[in-house]
């Protein structure tokens, strides 16, 4: 049995011809991406994610996941013991989940992360809150010429009773929009 050898190359130029093609035909560009550059925040702005409920579950896969078994964490009846008398969320729980909100408040061209600093846990997270993070530009600086940017952020998580839990300077490098030219449209592209 033989097989007929396809010039991959040649097929994905072909379909990267026809999609580019059919955007043109319908008015459009590019695909739409409505994550924000570099070049779109101002020192100052403020954004607030969206809620997310911890949960036992999260606890425990978090304990799992990071073998950290503090029975502070997972065990009720020593939790009873201690000044919060429940189970508490691990910080660093709470500083991933509020990584995640925070990758959406805005959504950015996020190219890396770069750090977290002055990282404070002032409140326990209990099974059943509710945390959201506010999300406030403290500064901007322009690298690569315009292509990039470092965006330092204040993070700040709150709980649904509005108390500050955790706090932390982030930074993260952010494409600007001297970089869009070197967009091209090409969904195959590796």
């Amino acid at each position: 049995m033989t097989f007929d050898m396809i010039n991959i190359e040649e097929k994905k130029q072909d379909l990267n011809s026809i999609i580019k093609s059919n955007l043109e035909k319908n008015g459009f560009e590019e695909p739409h991406d409505n994550r924000l550059f570099f070049d779109d925040l101002s020192e100052g702005q403020v954004f607030i994610s969206l809620g997310r409920t911890v949960t036992e579950t999260d606890i425990v896969n978090f304990a799992g996941l990071s073998g950290d078994y503090n029975p502070i964490h997972i065990d009720h009846a020593f939790a009873m013991k201690t000044p919060f008398r429940r189970p508490i969320a691990h910080g660093l729980l709470v500083v991933s989940i509020a990584s995640g909100l925070s990758s959406n408040s805005p959504p950015l061209r996020i190219q890396a992360f770069l750090g977290v600093k002055n990282l404070l846990f002032h409140e326990p997270v209990f099974i059943g809150d509710t945390i959201r993070v506010k999300c406030t530009v403290q500064s901007k600086e322009t690298t690569g010429r315009g292509r990039r940017g470092i965006i330092t952020w204040i993070r700040q998580v709150y709980n649904q009773h509005s108390k500050l839990v955790q706090e932390a300077v982030t930074q993260v490098l952010v494409e600007g929009r001297a970089n869009k030219s070197k967009h091209k449209l090409d969904p195959l592209q590796t």
